[in-house]
């Protein structure tokens, strides 16, 4: 395949090629790809006998665009849920219509997802029943850490004999209607239901320029497992997907598919003890894996910190989220070359909540991009969807401009320039923080062409691929 007429970034973006003019703009050059790989780059290249031209009319032509944290089966149950939060729900009156008007599963069931607390104020059980009390209704929380059920729902999962931890209690021992961080309990009482279908999210993502992803949801069962290797396999997820949530002593490698280190939650609902800790880290550890902790507050982080250091670090340990970094923890993530996996599109999503919600003294510490950068901190950005906004351009705009839906700025001195923030984007999955991929003879032909150079592209309002390789092969939709 012969792409015309590209532009190659320069000026410091990582995706830079070995080829050189002059560093003042970018390059307009033609790339030839020979099955998985780049093997010429130049200016007017002679088309082989047979092959494949396709005009890229001066579009930036980067590597695969890689979202290291994300959900996979989460975002194609998203599909087939009911919006219950900002931007498409703002209060109770507008929450109650959605419900309503909501089909239900082939079960009777309403599944929600994306409620905030701006909406109708901390839902339980009563609360939900206000809303919506005929049929079973479970509400995820944005956050992810918590499902909400209404009584007809607690009633068909028998919640009262329910022994998981994250089961809320009233002061009487009767449930609340409160799940916390029980997905595997809830999973185990609702109807038998198989996973669901993962077509539509490798289609989405190729159509956002995104060529490989790792999936950080935890603890993932046999049936999990056996659902993401299909849809690799047959193409139905078409990227490279790197997996944090294969149990211990497992290992899975395939084309496409791979191992990554194991996922440890240190939930802000309740904090594992440090032994406790200790002794999960040193598991992963004598496992061949490194850990991969989601933190969201600064005693997760800080309690983290503390059990590497008692445990013993590895190469690949990572945090995800960081969504709290305290300033002068900075120095002590670069010390041990722990990478950040952070989301700055929350600012766009959630920005004016936090401004709202959020102590103004905490502020400056949320979803840190600069400041880590500066220290010395391997960075790396991803979505987090289905529970922050997929689209990769958002992200990378989020993490240059740090403004809300409102136009409103958090934490102007994390803003990243246009180069720092797209390298956020293309380090590999195994190496989030890492050297970003370059486009270069030899190099992978996992690769994304813009509709626009990439100035353009970034100050525009939308960005769209017009193709899209992974492996040297199109995936999605050509126009």
């Amino acid at each position: 395949m012969l792409i015309r007429d590209v532009t190659l970034p320069t000026a410091g973006v990582g995706s830079r090629a070995d080829f050189r003019a002059d560093d003042r703009a970018d390059v307009r050059v033609d790339v030839r790809v020979d099955g998985h790989r780049i093997t010429d780059i130049g200016p007017e290249l002679a088309r082989a006998p047979a092959e494949e031209e396709v005009p890229g009319r001066g579009g930036a032509l980067l590597p695969g665009l890689v979202d290291h944290h994300l959900h996979l089966h989460a975002l194609a149950a998203a599909e087939g849920s009911v919006r219950c939060g900002p931007p498409a729900v703002t209060d109770a009156a507008g929450l109650a219509a959605e419900l309503a008007a909501a089909p239900a599963d082939r079960h009777g069931w309403v599944r929600g997802l994306g409620y905030a607390e701006s909406v109708a104020g901390l839902l339980d059980a009563a609360a939900l029943d206000r809303l919506h009390s005929t049929r079973p209704v479970r509400v995820q929380h944005r956050s992810g850490a918590l499902w909400i059920v209404n009584t007809a729902a607690a009633r068909a999962l028998d919640l009262d004999s329910g022994q998981h931890p994250g089961i809320e209690r009233g002061p009487d021992g009767t449930p609340t209607g409160r799940l916390w961080r029980a997905d595997d309990w809830l999973r185990s009482r609702l109807p038998p239901a198989a996973p669901p279908d993962l077509a539509a999210v490798g289609a989405r993502l190729a159509a956002l320029g995104v060529t490989a992803v790792t999936d950080a949801t935890p603890d993932l069962d046999d049936s999990a497992l056996t659902a993401l290797r299909t849809a690799v396999e047959a193409g139905a997820l078409p990227q490279h997907v790197h997996l944090l949530g294969v149990p211990l002593g497992r290992e899975v490698q395939g084309p496409r598919l791979s191992t990554g280190p194991y996922k440890l939650v240190l939930a802000d609902s309740e904090l594992p003890q440090f032994p406790e800790l200790v002794d999960r880290v040193r598991a992963a550890h004598a496992a061949g894996r490194a850990v991969a902790a989601h933190c969201v507050t600064r005693e997760a982080l800080v309690l983290l910190l503390a059990a590497l250091d008692e445990a013993g670090h590895r190469p690949g340990d990572r945090v995800e989220h960081g969504a709290v970094i305290p300033g002068e923890l900075l120095a002590e993530l670069a010390g041990r070359g722990i990478p950040v996996v952070t989301q700055p599109g929350f600012i766009a999503d959630r920005g004016d909540d936090y401004l709202r919600d959020v102590e103004p003294a905490d502020l400056p510490d949320l979803y840190r991009c600069a400041s880590l950068q500066a220290a010395g901190v391997p960075l790396a950005l991803s979505s987090d969807a289905p529970y922050g906004p997929l689209d990769p351009w958002t992200v990378l705009r989020a993490a240059i401009h740090r403004r809300t839906r409102t136009g409103a700025v958090v934490g102007e001195p994390e803003r990243l320039s246009p180069a720092a923030a797209l390298d956020g984007l293309l380090a590999a999955p195994q190496t989030p923080g890492g050297p970003p991929r370059r486009i270069a003879p030899g190099a992978a032909a996992d690769l994304v062409l813009l509709d626009a150079p990439l100035a353009e592209a970034l100050t525009g309002s939308g960005i769209r691929p017009q193709l899209v390789l992974v492996g040297g092969r199109p995936i999605g939709n050509r126009p």
